[in-house]
């Protein structure tokens, strides 16, 4: 038959972008090839497709042609040269046995233009009754299609196409919904970095300067105006680690870790244990520290960790209450724990106490970004360790580092900044 069939006008009056959109979505679902498989097995009939029937084109989605039709995935008729218009003015099926010999279409153009004797056409609709196109099929030899079985089945394919293509559109939607929030939350990181890494600068200047003013300044008023400013660059300072830390795990480079052989972390742990007892003389930090051993691991980011997990206990535990930190290794593991009393975190927020910018605070302390425990947790987590939290009223508030002692899954370089 492909040898007498004329070449067919491609005829293309909708967007081409939308024409694609809806082939592609037609061509990722796979029962649908089956179907067409079926409904020739069943009718006899050489070639079956599912088209995208609108005012101005007819578009060819999933094709099964068996007989050199000549139209693929994307391919377009003349709209008017089908009978699939006439099935979408009349929202019904049209079906013919033998058209030559048809009462209503033995002298239609359409089975005369394109060779045919036997024909189905079926609407598809989908759930909300938006009508998308028909289910066709069309053989040169006539067939038994008039069978109310037959009919049957192919209302139903009908249906089930209009169901699966409603179900991909929505979940094609849904993650286009998803990339646009993903490409707003890049640039918000991206703009968070770039921020925090402009502002490093103006911050030493300011630092600089409160120091020199510190030590130049005899009149203690003024000195200790000099002081507070030096204490907050310094916090300020803290802000813009913690949002650069996040936006470097966000953006997919990961948190940097140096990994080393440390000989003696006692002493780096004691020293951050030190400078919290220094600087708030009035709250009891009980430090049992006794690794004893080398670990390899970067020691800055655990001192980060310990701090971390150390600020978050004086600022959120019991105002009075003794802060308890420990360090030992057990079997392959270093670990870290740091204990508060106070009011418990609540059960449903345990799961969220190492989101970004989540805050918990039951003393209305609302200092900082809610990025600490984060932080913490994707150092943790970059050195192939676990960070975990137990909280009840009667046994208090308990955070718990695990890290490998040998970190061996790392990288052995000690120039690289990266956690594979």
């Amino acid at each position: 038959m492909s040898a007498n069939l004329p070449r067919q006008p491609q005829i293309v009056s909708d967007s081409a972008e939308e024409i694609a959109r809806d082939v592609a979505a037609l061509n990722r679902l796979q029962a649908v090839p089956t179907l067409l498989e079926v409904l020739c097995e069943s009718t006899g009939m050489r070639f079956a497709a599912v088209a995208r029937v609108t005012e101005n084109t007819w578009t060819a989605c999933v094709v099964k042609d068996e007989i050199g039709f000549g139209v693929t995935a994307g391919g377009q008729l003349d709209l008017e040269s089908t009978l699939c218009i006439e099935s979408k003015r009349s929202n019904a099926p049209i079906v013919i046995e033998q058209a030559s010999t048809d009462p209503r279409y033995c002298d239609h153009p359409t089975p005369k233009l394109y060779k045919i004797e036997s024909y189905v056409s079926v609407p598809i609709v989908l759930p909300n009754g938006r009508y998308f196109g028909n289910l066709c099929a069309i053989d040169p030899a006539p067939a038994k299609v008039a069978d109310p079985k037959i009919l049957k089945m192919f209302t139903r394919f009908a249906a089930l196409i209009g169901m699966l293509l409603d179900s991909e559109m929505a979940r094609q939607a849904d993650q286009s919904a998803l990339r646009g929030a993903h490409a707003d939350n890049e640039v918000r990181e991206q703009f968070i970095a770039i921020l925090g890494h402009d502002l490093r600068n103006p911050l030493q200047a300011i630092y600089s300067a409160g120091v020199l003013l510190e030590k130049k300044i005899s009149d203690p008023a003024l000195q200790g105006v000099a002081s507070r400013i030096r204490v907050s660059v310094k916090r300020m300072s803290c802000l813009i680690n913690d949002l650069l830390d996040f936006a470097r795990a966000r953006l997919g480079e990961g948190m940097g870790v140096r990994v080393e052989e440390v000989e003696d972390i006692d002493a780096g742990l004691n020293a951050v244990v030190r400078e919290f007892q220094d600087g708030q003389p009035e709250r009891e930090i009980l430090a049992n520290i006794g690794v004893t051993r080398k670990v390899r691991c970067d020691l800055g980011r655990v001192q980060q960790v310990a701090s971390n997990l150390i600020g978050n206990a004086l600022k959120h535990g019991a105002p009075e209450g003794t802060v308890k930190v420990s360090a030992q290794a057990e079997e392959s593991d270093l670990v870290l724990n740091v204990w508060n009393a106070g009011e418990p975190i609540s059960p449903e927020n345990l799961d969220k106490i190492c989101e970004p910018f989540w805050r918990h605070s039951s003393t209305g302390n609302r200092e900082g970004l809610g990025l600490g425990l984060y932080i913490c947790s994707e150092i943790v987590r970059a050195h192939g360790g676990t960070l975990s939290v137990t909280s009840s009223q009667e046994s208090g508030t308990s955070f718990t580092a695990r890290l490998p002692l040998d970190a061996d899954h790392l990288d052995q370089d000690p120039g690289n900044t990266r956690a594979h």
